[in-house]
């Protein structure tokens, strides 16, 4: 308790978290963070990368599809997508 009292006083100044939602800044939770940092730090700061925003934007939605264990099911929905627009289409 006297740790966690002592981090809030200590950091008053930086949490309003009141004035940030009303400013439309996004808060998150500390799982929240660290999903961002796995998907986005961990993938996109590796040493020699060189990652542009639109590679970065096209690689990681994949990324969080293979992570969260949904790549399947996605791929799977893909190739009927696919296979609609190249065969089906009139």
């Amino acid at each position: 308790m006297d740790t966690c009292g002592r981090y809030l006083l200590n950091n008053a100044k930086s949490l309003k978290y009141d004035d940030y939602l009303k400013a439309g800044f996004p808060i998150a939770t500390g799982v929240i963070e660290g999903a961002c940092r796995h998907l986005i730090k961990d993938r996109m700061d590796i040493t020699g990368a060189r990652c542009t925003m639109r590679g970065a934007e096209a690689v990681l939605p994949l990324a969080s599809l293979y992570i969260s264990g949904d790549w399947d099911e996605y791929w799977q929905f893909h190739l009927q997508q696919e296979h609609k627009r190249n065969h089906l289409a009139l």
